[in-house]
């Protein structure tokens, strides 16, 4: 499967993708990668802009030990009661909810799920400067978004399934 990894233009271009072990990642320390390539785009002209420039390398990823909460229902619902039993556990111990960092620290220290390279997820939806259709607008005043697609993203926790890693463009910050 061909996925796409953003980071900010750097003097030496990377050689592998970056871990991210930023406390509030999505899934945890894993590598994260965009499915489509609009995606990759639009997540360096928002998120990426310290230096002005972005990057988006294409690579491939090769397993067929992965979740997809994306597609397969029995996936997300196996997905959601992980998550359920974690919080569950933090909340008798800490009487309190869990943080995003904190359930992921749990499954990076406790959870034991070797069998699963990748997760397939989506993230929030498309921007309203890609959709097609005009907001729409909710009786609390808040405008959301309708979008005809998933934006999806895959986070990896097997490096050894990241093959032909290579530079597909350099973009400036619009």
């Amino acid at each position: 499967m061909d996925v796409y990894h953003t980071q900010e233009c750097r003097k030496e271009r990377l050689k592998f993708p970056k871990q991210c072990v930023r406390f509030d990642a999505w899934l945890g320390e894993a590598y994260y990668f965009w499915l489509e390539e609009i995606d990759a785009y639009d997540w360096g002209q928002k998120s990426k802009r310290r230096t002005n420039y972005f990057e988006i390398y294409k690579c491939d990823i090769e397993s067929e030990n992965f979740l997809d909460t994306v597609f397969n229902e029995e996936h997300y619902y196996f997905w959601i009661r992980q998550l359920e039993k974690i919080a569950k556990k933090i909340m008798i111990k800490t009487g309190q909810k869990p943080t995003l960092k904190e359930l992921n620290d749990y499954i990076r220290d406790k959870a034991d799920w070797q069998e699963v390279d990748y997760i397939k997820f989506q993230d929030l939806p498309i921007s309203s400067e890609r959709s097609l259709v005009k907001p729409i607008q909710y009786k609390n005043g808040k405008v959301r978004t309708v979008a005809f697609r998933k934006r999806i993203q895959i986070a990896v926790y097997n490096r050894e399934i990241i093959a032909n890693f290579a530079l597909l463009t350099t973009e400036r910050i619009n």
